[in-house]
């Protein structure tokens, strides 16, 4: 496993007892395959959000689930310890598309590519067609190297904001931890901008209120989720100030619904939160895996929950009232 790898895996931890009630049902792991590989289902009974549990998804238990998203009625995950990004369409099973490199978070594009954020570079990759094969044959193309002069760091969480342009964080890559990242915006007009942020050891959480005006973002071992003021055009940010405290775990991938809530996932606590938008707590859903990674929207009108895991599997709670919001795709139109 390389060094990011290792970074996106977060280290197990007692899981509290409230979370223990819920239990992984077992699957074997898919088998070993060159381009596409096929994972066993088993179907469990959903379990509805009034009782703050969630039950696994009918994919390997064992998968690692990195970044999460829905895309042409399909969940896509990137898998960064095995260098592969997955999709999954419900009722089938899930292929497998190999990698030279781990992706950390990926975005879909206007033109129909991906966006794939792999350790010190931005690529774009062709799908394949039809998009239901997963990636295509050709190799992923380099668009951007991010902080070249910086080796000790790599790429750990990134999503698109309202205006479509990527916006992401890297981390220090080894295992002690050092505040040495920083957070970014890619567009094809105006390239790769800095944000004026406070540097982090783990960036993570990061995503936008449905406006767009808000940003959130998260150093995970801090136990603090944050936001900022924020404009796109502009690359500007302003009056950073904390929107969430922890009481333990770390604040992993995040997602607001169209409520302008938002939802964490807490790697070492087993569970995902929803905050209201004023940062209040709403409810807390226990996952039956120690470490969550990112939670996300999908299904018919985006009324489905999944939330992913680093080697425990996918998650899901259908029914919980909120819904997503549609995903923006990455603007890759020429200037």
């Amino acid at each position: 496993m390389d060094g990011a790898a290792k970074r996106n895996a977060a280290a197990p931890v007692a899981r509290p007892a409230a979370t223990r009630a819920a239990a992984q049902l077992g699957a074997p792991a898919a088998s070993p395959a060159t381009d596409a590989a096929t994972a066993p289902a088993s179907t469990p009974a959903s379990t509805p959000l009034a009782s703050l549990a969630a039950c696994p998804a009918p994919v390997p238990g064992d998968a690692n689930v990195g970044g999460l998203r829905w895309h042409a009625d399909r969940w896509w995950w990137s898998d960064a310890p095995g260098a592969a990004l997955y999709l999954w369409t419900p009722g089938s099973e899930a292929l497998r598309s190999r990698l030279s490199d781990s992706v950390a978070a990926f975005a879909f594009c206007q033109s129909g590519r991906a966006l794939l954020a792999q350790s010190k570079w931005l690529c774009f990759a062709d799908l394949a067609t039809p998009p239901a094969q997963g990636l295509g044959r050709r190799t992923p193309r380099a668009a951007v190297a991010v902080d070249p002069a910086e080796p000790r760091t790599a790429i750990s969480d990134g999503d698109t904001d309202r205006a479509g342009n990527f916006v992401f964080g890297t981390a220090f890559d080894a295992d002690s931890l050092r505040a040495i990242g920083s957070f970014y915006q890619y567009s094809l007009r105006h390239g790769l901008r800095r944000l004026a942020l406070p540097t982090a050891s783990v960036a993570h959480s990061i995503c936008f209120s449905p406006d767009g005006a808000t940003m959130y973002f998260s150093d995970a071992p801090t136990r603090r989720i944050l936001q900022c003021d924020y404009n796109a055009a502009d690359a500007r940010v302003a009056n950073v100030r904390t929107f969430a405290e922890l009481p333990d775990g770390q604040p992993r991938g995040a997602v607001v619904d169209s409520a302008g809530c938002l939802w964490s996932a807490q790697a070492g606590a087993g569970r995902v939160v929803q905050y209201a938008p004023d940062g209040a707590l709403l409810r807390s859903i226990a996952v039956a895996t120690v470490n969550p990674a990112r939670p996300a929207f999908g299904g018919p009108e985006l009324a489905q929950l999944m939330v992913g895991s680093v080697a425990g599997g996918l998650h899901v709670i259908d029914g919980a009232g909120a819904r997503g919001l549609p995903a923006v795709l990455f603007d890759d139109r020429k200037p």
